[in-house]
């Protein structure tokens, strides 16, 4: 299975600004010297000889992330803004579009790339809706139609479908996919994805609890082994004390979850939009350096960006 994430971010899509595009120049520039210019070779050495919170960017777009399955229609999850950029990716192929969307909950940053999701205008294309919520399909045409937004779902050629899914999960192609409801007000799920011996869990806006550490066997069976843990870190423990009840969680608790379940794979997702790329990455530096002191053997901390792709 492959991972590709279209989209990041928490609350608000956080794109680039003028300053921040300013600061990251002058970085660089800083670190220029008369060598790292001399021919073509040397300006390429040099550029990636830079730390990426400086030449690259975690990227602004809200929730989606793909699954990849081999054989198996399109997985995803989460229709935020970063669905666009699927969308688009999708729509250059130009071939028909068969896609499977997992909603973890209907905030708006979770669902508000939907209406600019190009396959959804392409007749050819067949389009799943799964939630466990029995009101999957008034919720999303409600968020498109007026005053929210100027056009109906009607407007959408494809041909879709609405599941309710339950907790026993649901097939799509190779893949089975279980939801599990966790911690958020509002209510949100996870999804563990489940094929051919390899198991990805995408726990988006959790706030994890003492209930989802203890060794029953129903936790067991969901989060145990398994290969990459999608799971919202955005805040520091001191941030996640103080916002308690907000429905997020802070690296660390992350990191002790994933130690406590044996995961092979932390990917720290639901990035706070007020943080810009250094501080993301400074918390992934934390986030490392708090893994190495829980002597967690075989756990490795990735920081979900736009565009990343993560083979499991």
């Amino acid at each position: 299975m492959k991972i590709r994430f279209w989209g990041v971010r928490g609350s608000i899509p956080t794109p680039l600004s003028s300053d921040a595009i300013r600061s990251k120049i002058a970085a660089v520039v800083q670190r220029i010297s008369r060598k790292d210019i001399e021919n073509p070779a040397c300006r390429e050495r040099f550029l990636a000889s830079l730390p990426e919170e400086i030449f690259s960017t975690v990227g602004g777009n809200t929730s989606c992330v793909e699954v990849v399955v081999p054989e198996t229609d399109r997985i995803i999850f989460d229709a935020g803004t970063g669905i666009r950029d699927l969308g688009t990716a999708i729509a250059s192929s130009r071939g028909p579009a068969r896609c499977n969307i997992f909603f973890s909950h209907f905030h708006w940053d979770h669902l508000q790339g939907l209406p600019f999701f190009a396959p959804a205008f392409n007749p050819s294309s067949r389009i799943t809706f799964y939630s466990p919520d029995p009101e999957l399909r008034s919720i999303l045409e409600g968020q498109m139609r007026p005053p929210y937004f100027p056009v109906t779902m009607d407007i959408l050629r494809a041909s879709l479908e609405y599941v309710r899914i339950g907790t026993e999960g649901v097939r799509v192609g190779n893949a089975r996919v279980v939801p599990r409801r966790m911690n958020h007000p509002g209510g949100c799920w996870s999804y563990s994805v489940l094929c051919d011996g390899k198991k990805v869990v995408y726990s988006t806006d959790t706030e994890l609890q003492p209930v989802d550490f203890e060794r029953t066997p129903e936790n067991a069976a969901y989060f145990r082994g398994a290969d990459a843990l999608i799971i919202d870190a955005q805040y520091t423990l001191g941030e996640a004390i103080e916002k308690f009840n907000w429905g997020h969680s802070s690296f660390s608790l992350a990191a002790d979850f994933a130690s406590t379940w044996g995961i092979k794979r932390l990917v720290l997702f639901h990035h706070e939009p007020s943080y810009d790329d250094r501080k993301i990455h400074k918390l992934l530096q934390s986030a490392e350096w708090y893994v190495e002191r829980l002597s967690s053997k075989g756990l490795e901390v990735i920081l979900a960006r736009d565009g990343l792709t993560v083979e499991v």
